[in-house]
């Protein structure tokens, strides 16, 4: 049996674990695990044999690949709401595209928060803390949005951490973002530059307005595509404020799809018969300096399947003439 303790196990079934059924393996390998929880992973498909999801009674074979999660150290607080929120946890294993010994970037799904906080457990540098027990230093080096999807780069040293944050400071780092908003948008609005101020609503909710007491703000914006009723653009935001790029979209009369806070509910409706049901505003790109070689590093996360069966719903029967 060989072990690889990384975010997941992987075993190599040998001679000796011939004929075992999955269970009994698991509940003798993992003794400190409860039982419960042992048939628990195994029915909502977190234990893989060879890729594929089994049943309790599946017996091994030689050169069978088991795949585990991370399941030490169970009786801790935060391990067990973890364990039982495995299958959520376990897709940003999926979502990594790409990692070296000083960064990993994960392709941040929409709805997921960057960092736990008041009454949400489910945080990805939590989450990625705790898939990767391998790694003594993992912290976020930027945030996006809970809807918000996309390229989202985490330091795993705290000189990776110190140059990236340099970077940001000195608008070294360039991030490109798509988005889908209201309209045909005007050819002549290129650069949104008003300054943006952050409040607390009565809920405790972030909302920014426009405000000359606010922070300096600058988004650059270019068309990709026109529909009939809607524009995809691409977008550069040279300043990183709190929805920047959705309070200046509807500044420049053109909220995106399904923005809850800034949006309007009329285009939403109608872009909902297109297949959407969530913000389209998705971090596309970002390049930057890597720490360690000083040579460019370019990062590019793929739209979600949502938008683009949004998308192509767009150019099958809305595309501009």
């Amino acid at each position: 049996m060989k072990k690889n303790d990384y975010f997941l196990h992987f075993i190599i079934i040998s001679s000796a674990e011939l004929g075992q059924r999955v269970d009994n393996f698991l509940l003798k390998n993992f003794k400190s695990v409860p039982k419960s929880r042992i048939y628990c992973l195994i029915r909502k498909g977190a234990v893989l044999v060879n890729k594929k999801i089994i049943k309790p009674k599946y017996k091994l074979q030689i050169g069978d690949e088991l795949r585990i999660p991370h399941i030490r150290n169970y009786n801790n607080k935060n391990s067990i709401f973890y364990y039982n929120n495995i299958n959520k946890v376990s897709t940003l294993i999926d979502a990594i595209i790409y990692e070296d010994d000083y960064l990993l970037a994960i392709n941040k799904p929409a709805g997921t928060v960057v960092h736990g906080c008041s009454g949400i457990n489910f945080g990805i540098i939590e989450s990625m803390r705790f898939l990767r027990p391998d790694l003594h230093f993992l912290e976020l080096v930027h945030r996006l949005d809970r809807d918000t999807s996309g390229v989202l780069l985490l330091a795993k040293k705290r000189s990776s951490l110190h140059s990236l944050h340099k970077q940001l400071r000195i608008k070294g780092v360039k991030k490109n973002y798509i988005a889908l908003v209201r309209g045909k948008w005007k050819s002549n609005i290129k650069i949104v530059t008003v300054p943006l101020l952050k409040n607390n609503s009565a809920k405790g909710e972030n909302i920014v307005h426009i405000n000359n007491a606010g922070k300096q703000s600058e988004t650059r914006f270019k068309v990709a595509e026109i529909f009939t009723f809607a524009t995809l653009v691409n977008i550069n935001p040279i300043t990183g404020r709190t929805h920047q790029i959705r309070v200046h979209s509807n500044y420049a009369g053109h909220p995106i799809a399904f923005d809850d806070r800034y949006g309007d509910i009329k285009f939403n409706k109608k872009i909902k018969e297109c297949g959407l049901n969530r913000l389209f505003l998705h971090a596309k790109s970002i390049s930057f300096k890597h720490p360690y070689n000083g040579k460019i590093l370019i990062i590019e996360a793929p739209i979600d399947d949502i938008l683009n069966k949004c998308l192509m719903n767009l150019r099958n029967y809305y595309k501009d003439q």
